[in-house]
């Protein structure tokens, strides 16, 4: 085949009379509408729908099979190679599919608040609201920035174009290619912008290692006395919702680093599940969502221009992007010092998790390596119900290097700086899905105040008989009976019986750690699915 210069290819598109380079906020947004790209709320926000694709296409997504990185990366169902053959095939495509639009829009920015560890970035976007997401999730260059500003990696989606799977060796018309040493994401067959945004991570998950920083899917937050605090969770576990706190500052609702000077937001903007979203229970998301923000397959009414939070007509998985800043009490810069307390969120579709629970620190490793959650209806496609999942270090389809290079360098801060870690389940109580309750946000925002000021420290607690958690007798604004699962349940025996079902998939997906020490080993779950609880 031809050999392409990836780099002239890329100059050439980005020298075309087609281009539109760094456009003010406003007029992306002006150009969106003139486009029939979507349309204004009431408060101003852009509302958009995304296609037959609302979700991510994890089986879409590969890493370009390079010699210099090939040893490095955890091939697999996650990371998929992809010969640079097939790639620079799709790229030549790609690129003359992308002279002919007649317009392109280019932003340049940041990926990491901390000057020491960020990434220089450009994304090429045929539609201006895909452009207005990228301005508005990865960090802002000012004028004086942007004079001196030299792109190391460049995301390019391009929608409009679909892919031949036969012809151009994909499984579907969707793609997302990351090739580490051209420097380039290669997007396309799917309107969903949450791909860049989540390439982007996939990039820092790669690179922030290498220079000995932990890249990290959670939130964060610090308080007035600087006691900073991590949320680990996949999508829809309560990352965005519960690091939102009045009365602490937000450094950012997804993506960190923890360098040895401290944490750092990797964005610059907040991605906020918006499903059911109202005033009473998320006020500082609701406030958010104003002139600036995208809101992703949310109805709208056309005739008053407000939105229905409750609608899932297009699914689930509705969201709203928005600059940190239209969060209040957010951090300027967004970095903070080193975490005294970290929580690990799951969402337990079988509802036999305790609320809460303080982890020592190899059970803090197991449940870490574990990663277990429920995947939410819409964050993939395909979900339609909560599913039972394991994702380890709380984000494996983000993970290009194995998970003993991210659980290593976590247990090491761990023990480093003291932390305190506590397991909390925002899902099901009384009952699995479909017959118990989600556990009350109230509840849930209850026991993490008392978490981060220190009032679980010296109450009480009770060993999970299956799991072997360590869960608090009391909490602060909760009912005691809730914080016991098995006191919630109707029928006990249904709760043992369910309770050594999760039990018994925690114990089979720990067995591919089999390098794990046997203490980390035995931090897991105490009963087997056959034994008897006594």
């Amino acid at each position: 085949m031809t050999t392409i210069n990836f780099k002239t290819e890329l100059s050439q598109l980005l020298h075309g009379g087609n281009v539109l380079m760094d456009l003010p906020l406003s007029k992306l947004i002006e150009k969106s509408l003139m486009r029939n790209e979507g349309v204004l709320t009431s408060k101003g926000a852009l509302s958009v729908e995304t296609g037959k694709y609302t979700g991510r296409s994890p089986k879409d997504k590969y890493i370009v099979d390079e010699s210099s990185v090939s040893d490095q990366i955890n091939w697999g169902a996650v990371n998929q190679p992809i010969s640079k053959e097939t790639f620079s095939s799709l790229y030549k495509k790609v690129m003359d599919h992308l002279k002919e639009d007649e317009e392109l829009f280019v932003t340049r920015g940041f990926a990491g608040a901390d000057p020491q560890y960020r990434l220089p970035i450009q994304v090429i976007n045929e539609y201006a609201w895909h452009n207005v997401f990228a301005r508005q999730l990865f960090i802002r260059a000012d004028e004086d920035e942007l004079k001196n500003h030299n792109p190391e990696f460049t995301i390019i989606a391009a929608p409009n174009f679909k892919a031949d799977p036969e012809v151009d060796g994909t499984k579907s018309e969707t793609f997302i290619i990351i090739s580490f040493e051209e420097r380039i994401v290669l997007i396309g067959g799917t309107e969903y912008a949450g791909e860049m945004k989540k390439s982007v991570f996939s990039i820092m998950n790669y690179l922030l290692p290498q220079r000995g920083v932990l890249p990290m899917h959670c939130s964060a937050n610090v308080g007035e006395e600087g006691d900073t605090a991590l949320f680990f969770g996949l999508s829809g576990t309560g990352k965005t919702t519960l690091s939102a706190d009045p009365n602490r500052h937000l450094i950012g609702d997804d993506e960190h680093g923890w360098s040895n000077n401290g944490v750092f937001n990797i964005e610059g903007g907040c991605y906020a599940k918006c499903v059911n979203l109202s005033y009473e229970k998320e006020p500082q998301i609701w406030n958010a969502v104003r002139f600036g923000t995208v809101l992703e397959n949310v109805y709208v009414d056309p005739e008053t221009g407000l939105p229905d939070y409750d609608n899932t007509d297009l699914t689930e998985n509705t969201r709203a992007a928005y600059p940190i800043e239209n969060i209040p009490n957010t951090l300027t810069p967004s970095m903070a010092g080193h975490p005294s307390t970290i929580i690990f969120l799951t969402a337990d579709a079988f509802g036999v998790l305790p609320p809460i629970s303080k982890l020592t620190k190899e059970q803090a490793m197991y449940h870490f390596l574990s990663g277990y959650t429920s995947k939410l209806a819409g964050t993939e496609r395909g979900i339609t119900e909560p599913e039972a999942t394991f994702s380890t270090c709380f984000g494996s389809p983000f993970l290009p290097l194995d998970a003993s290079v991210y659980a290593e360098m976590l247990g090491e801060k761990i023990l480093q700086h003291d932390v305190n870690v506590f397991l909390v389940n925002t899902g099901w109580s009384g009952g699995p899905y479909g017959v118990g309750d989600r556990i009350k946000l109230s509840y849930t925002r209850a026991m993490i105040q008392a978490a981060l000021l220190g009032e679980l420290d010296g109450v009480d607690t009770t060993e999970d008989a299956i799991f072997g958690l360590h869960v608090p007798t009391q909490c602060p604004g909760v009912p005691d009976e809730v914080l016991l699962p098995k006191q919630t349940w109707s029928d006990p025996q249904a709760y043992d019986k369910k309770a050594k079902e999760l039990a018994s998939k925690f114990q089979e997906n720990f067995e591919k750690f089999s390098d794990a020490s046997e203490e980390i080993k035995n931090a897991g779950p105490k009963v087997l699915a056959t034994e008897t609880i006594e």
